[in-house]
């Protein structure tokens, strides 16, 4: 029997909030779609207080800006860097170009063909998310796209030394000191001074996931990434501790950042209120993580594990620890989440900062339909074919001629017939 012991909030309440940030991105979006760079300019003077003489940063400003930073941070950046770089590249070795002869002299292909110009968004605020540039812009690059064009807020009023070093050591052709809806808006319809892109990548808060979702179909996007999910799987093999440390861990990225406790432990799900408190009165985070937990926090206790994988199933989180006996048995049998963490000596900031996986992930259901980004997003897959056998043009064209006469393409069928007059015997 499943029990929900803490439930998060209704699902009205969460969808007048939906609403509310619908609205908003519509009329933003209109007005930059109208009025381009002067409606950027002053949505990035209202939301960041920030409108310079040019957003792009020159290349010396660039290098001006990665100099503040220790020798220490360029090199932690890049050894990150290296471990996605590593796992993106075995991903794109697996993604095969093919080509193969279907009947005499008829060969059918298929081409990875990057696509040719990306913008990516790394996100700022309070948590700057420098590990956003290694996901987005170097994913991009090791995928073949031509031109990666990057986004960023600033913080505080300036760059974010550590961010941009990322963009810039990812391998971005253009960096843009700007940021939230202002910035989707721009890369994804273009303005005078920002060339439009063919896909737009990246995660961020509710504004930024709405906006990509509202701009889908006139630019390509990666997936519907906004507030950060986290669910932990755990059973009395665990400790109510490191259950609530790794779900205080999520829940600190922002106010509605959904954390999920799914156990068959009844020790756990009874003590882990209390823990959780108790560990709030020490995170630093705790302003942040302490509102996303008693709003959006759920605890859900199951008799066993096939009801853990039925409701984790359901849930479909963005994140999803198995801290149990036999955590594969989960890996085996989950069909809907955007990353799995197997195991106490692993966790979902390994996977956020430098583990080698991506961090944009899908959120609030997407994972029934989606994984998350990688090389494949920056990838289209296009069919061709080529018939060089007179003999295969007219049979195929037979068949052809037929079934278009079923469906009453007449020109469809003529397409076909001359092809039998011309090279059947």
């Amino acid at each position: 029997m499943i029990k929900v012991i803490k439930a998060g909030i209704t699902e009205d309440v969460a969808a007048s909030i939906d609403a509310q940030v619908k609205s908003t991105v519509e009329n933003i979006i209109a007005d930059i779609r109208k009025n381009g760079d002067a409606a950027v300019r002053s949505y990035s003077q209202k939301f960041d207080g920030w409108s310079p003489e040019n957003f792009k940063l020159s290349a010396q400003a660039i290098q001006d800006i990665i100099a503040t930073l220790p020798q220490q941070a360029i090199d932690d950046i890049k050894w990150a860097q290296a471990q996605i770089r590593n796992f993106a590249q075995h991903q794109r070795a697996a993604l095969k170009d093919i080509e193969v002869e279907t009947l005499p002299g008829v060969f059918l292909g298929h081409k990875n063909i990057p696509v040719n110009r990306v913008g990516c968004y790394v996100p700022g605020g309070r948590y700057p998310l420098l590990a956003s540039a290694h996901m987005t812009i170097l994913t991009a690059k090791v995928a073949g796209v031509k031109h990666v064009i990057a986004c960023t807020p600033p913080t505080r009023g300036a760059p974010h030394a550590a961010t941009i070093a990322a963009m810039h050591l990812a391998g971005a052709d253009e960096i843009y000191l700007l940021g939230g809806i202002q910035a989707m808006c721009a890369m994804a319809l273009g303005t005078e001074s920002i060339a439009a892109c063919d896909l737009i990548a990246g995660p961020g808060n509710a504004y930024v996931a709405e906006a990509k979702r509202q701009l889908y179909g006139k630019v390509g996007i990666d997936l519907l990434a906004g507030p950060t999910e986290i669910l932990v799987i755990c059973d009395d093999s665990s400790d109510v501790e490191l259950v609530a440390t790794d779900l205080l861990g999520q829940a600190e990225h922002g106010p509605t950042s959904p954390s999920i406790c799914l156990t068959t432990s009844h020790t756990i799900a009874e003590a882990l209120p209390a823990e959780i408190e108790r560990q709030l009165q020490t995170l630093k985070t705790a302003d942040v993580a302490g509102v996303a937990w008693r709003d959006y926090g759920q605890i859900i206790l199951c008799d066993t594990d096939e009801e853990l994988l039925t409701e984790a199933d359901r849930i479909a989180s963005e994140h999803v620890e198995v801290l149990t006996r036999d955590p594969r048995w989960f890996l085996d049998r989950m069909s809907n989440y955007g990353a799995l963490f197997l195991g106490p000596m692993t966790n979902v900031a390994y996977g956020d900062k430098a583990i080698g996986t991506n961090h944009t992930l899908p959120t609030r259901g997407a994972a029934r339909y989606t994984g998350g980004l990688w090389v494949g997003k920056f990838l289209k897959t296009c069919t061709y074919q080529e018939v060089r056998s007179p003999q295969s043009s007219a049979k195929i064209g037979e068949f052809c001629s037929r079934l278009c006469e079923l469906e009453g393409f007449a020109g469809h069928k003529e397409q076909a017939d001359i092809r039998v007059r011309r090279y059947g015997e």
